[in-house]
């Protein structure tokens, strides 16, 4: 059958084939364009660790340092972390005294930290060709401390050995300080050693001190009125007593009206008598008295005396190996077992004329019943306390000059911003200071 000219059937059959083509161009096309976004979008996965302020973005415009210290083939990367690790080694090799390893790893770690400078200033990363050799040298050396065995664990024992070897050298160290500083508290300074032999020896040299006390008959007949104000001081330290007396007059409206009663030891007292018979304090009448002359202080009367007879409280106060070392030595001052130290419990005994005194009865010489100072009655009536942040004016307004402890102003270990307290009531100029040197 002849097919007729105008007939076009067979190029309909035809468009099927451009309809696949087109499809699958479309189909390339929208892959392509996945594909494109979906590089676009992956930094984003990275954004918490990558966001930094815009300070940081000027500085890293040519070297992103986050991206080069993370990068597990940056040779920055290496060299710091070799640098590290060469630091702690270093330590180490000083510690064990291994001086020629520690100046060859010290002057490898300079070279390093120069080549992560040099770098860092270009703003260019590191090269193989300029790195290689520090990184292979650096890794010689490090590899070199590990056959030395340098590690960690044994750099933290040993290090905590010898912290512990500081510590004890430290206690015992204060410990030492502290036993000096009391010996030097319980010691007389060599000044008032001297004044006081002076003064003993002027009291049996010069008669008239002697007959100038005798007749003085206002100290008997001022014993024990009750009119006067009486203050009782018990010490055998001639300068502080002095003080004490000085700044008391001093500070007081009508000094004549006070009457101090002064008890010492009988290795002071002459001395005591010689320094108050031949000076006068503004009119303060002051009477001298020795603690042996009270015959009623004995051991079966004072606790304290019949403790002194037991052979462990001796080896306990007065030996150097006695008692427990770990106690305090200022709790092992034999002057807790002085009388003068306490005698103040028992000035009813002492002055029974004086009827301003009172006492607690029996219950006062047992030790865990003196006074609960805690009572309002008693607190408002007495004032032991120790304030240590007193207010410095109320110290210099002070009418009594006393000073407790070991940081006394007679001694070397003196607190100095109060030495200017205690220097107005010391009479420098007098002659017998002047000869002791006391100052």
């Amino acid at each position: 059958m002849r097919r007729r000219g105008g007939d076009y059937r067979w190029p309909a059959r035809r468009k099927f084939p451009n309809a696949l083509w087109l499809s699958l161009c479309g189909f390339v096309i929208l892959l392509f364009v996945l594909v494109l976004r979906r590089v676009n979008h992956r930094p984003t996965s990275r954004s918490v660790y990558t966001k930094r302020s815009p300070t940081h973005e000027r500085f890293t415009d040519g070297l992103n340092i986050t991206d080069e210290m993370l990068s597990p083939d940056s040779l920055t990367r290496q060299l710091n972390d070799q640098i590290s690790l060469a630091k702690g080694f270093l330590v180490i090799a000083k510690e064990s005294n291994n001086l020629q390893f520690a100046w060859e790893l010290s002057a490898q770690i300079r070279n390093s930290q120069i080549l992560v400078s040099n770098a860092a200033l270009r703003r260019t990363l590191l090269t193989i060709s300029e790195s290689g050799t520090a990184v292979r040298d650096m890794a010689l050396m490090l590899f070199q401390a590990q056959q030395l065995h340098y590690d960690s664990a044994a750099m933290i024992m040993r290090l905590k050995a010898k912290i512990q070897g500081f510590e004890q050298q430290m206690s015992s160290t204060n410990e030492k300080s502290s036993k000096y500083g009391q010996i030097v508290a319980e010691e007389v300074p060599k000044s008032l050693f001297c004044l006081g032999v002076r003064l003993t020896g002027e009291w049996f040299r010069n008669a008239y001190l002697q007959r100038k006390l005798k007749e003085n008959r206002q100290t008997a007949l001022k014993l024990n009125d009750n009119s006067l104000y009486h203050f009782c001081v018990f010490s055998n330290n001639i300068l502080a007593t002095s003080v004490v007396v000085n700044s008391t007059s001093l500070n007081s409206k009508n000094p004549e009206e006070i009457f101090l009663h002064l008890v010492t030891d009988e290795v002071n007292y002459e001395a005591m008598k010689a320094w108050f018979t031949m000076n006068t304090f503004g009119g303060v009448t002051v009477n001298v008295q020795k603690i042996e002359d009270f015959s009623w202080l004995n051991a079966s009367y004072i606790p304290v005396l019949k403790q002194l007879q037991d052979s462990e409280t001796q080896r306990y106060y007065f030996s150097d190996s006695g008692g427990d070392n770990r106690t305090p030595i200022k709790f092992r001052n034999p002057k807790y077992l002085s009388m003068l130290n306490r005698l103040r419990f028992y000035i009813p005994e002492v002055f029974p004329s004086l009827k301003k005194v009172e006492t607690c009865m029996e219950t006062f010489h047992r030790y865990q019943k003196y006074l609960n100072y805690s009572h309002p009655l008693i607190r408002e009536h007495f004032d032991p306390a120790f304030e240590p942040f007193i207010d410095p004016h109320l110290i210099e307004k002070g009418a009594v000059l006393h000073f407790n402890g070991n940081s006394n102003p007679w001694l070397k270990i003196r607190m100095e911003k109060y030495k200017l307290l205690w220097d107005r009531y010391v009479d420098y100029s007098h002659p017998l200071m002047l000869q002791c040197n006391v100052r």
